[in-house]
């Protein structure tokens, strides 16, 4: 059963579509003690690094989240939710986040390129990992102001190009994220979200 977090800044609507579409078992809540009989976790994220990470911390869902991954419980970011996994973010300020994964959130440098980055782009898969078995290298769908500048290159599974090199999908151990929007990248989007799926399925 995946618990989808409700922290007030995410687009819980194409998520919950997106898990419809794959008959997923899953619930959409902000309680924690509800949350707590999921299997694993997606975090969504639309907005603001510092916002987020004030909401998490007000209403102790950092906390939870961490102990949950402690547990072993499988977790997915996605776009603001993928950044909010890394230690912090320079957005409005620099701003602690959950830590999970090694790594600052940086401003995409807009020398060449526009910013907010929207539209698509091609995935260029960088390891084996469970998120992209069986699939092949196409385009997903970005919406996006900042990027992960990632200090363990292991971490990274799939690359995207837009002025610089943006890590597109990252995991270590029990730990994903991507900073694309799967449940609104098609074919290749919706069979990620089912890989996801199925390593939870075989936790």
């Amino acid at each position: 059963m995946i618990g989808v977090i409700d922290y007030g800044m995410g687009n819980l609507y194409s998520v919950s579509k997106a898990l419809e579409r794959m008959n997923a078992e899953y619930f959409v809540s902000s309680d924690l003690n509800e949350l707590e009989k999921a299997t694993a976790y997606i975090l969504p994220g639309v907005g603001a690094f510092k916002d987020a990470m004030a909401i998490l911390t007000e209403t102790k869902t950092d906390k939870f989240l961490k102990d949950e991954v402690q547990k072993g419980k499988a977790l997915l970011g996605i776009c603001l939710g993928m950044q909010l996994l890394f230690n912090e973010s320079e957005e409005h300020g620099w701003t602690e986040g959950l830590g999970f994964l090694n790594g600052q959130v940086k401003r995409i440098p807009g020398e060449n390129v526009k910013v907010p980055h929207m539209g698509w782009n091609k995935l260029a898969f960088q390891r084996d990992h469970p998120l992209i078995t069986g699939l092949q290298e196409d385009y997903v769908y970005f919406v996006h102001s900042y990027y992960a500048v990632v200090n363990d290159p292991d971490v990274v599974v799939a690359n995207a190009s837009y002025g610089v090199t943006v890590p597109a999908i990252v995991g270590s151990g029990n730990v994903f994220g991507c900073q694309f929007h799967p449940e609104k990248s098609g074919k290749l989007g919706l069979a990620i979200l089912k890989n996801y799926l199925t390593f939870v399925s075989r936790m």
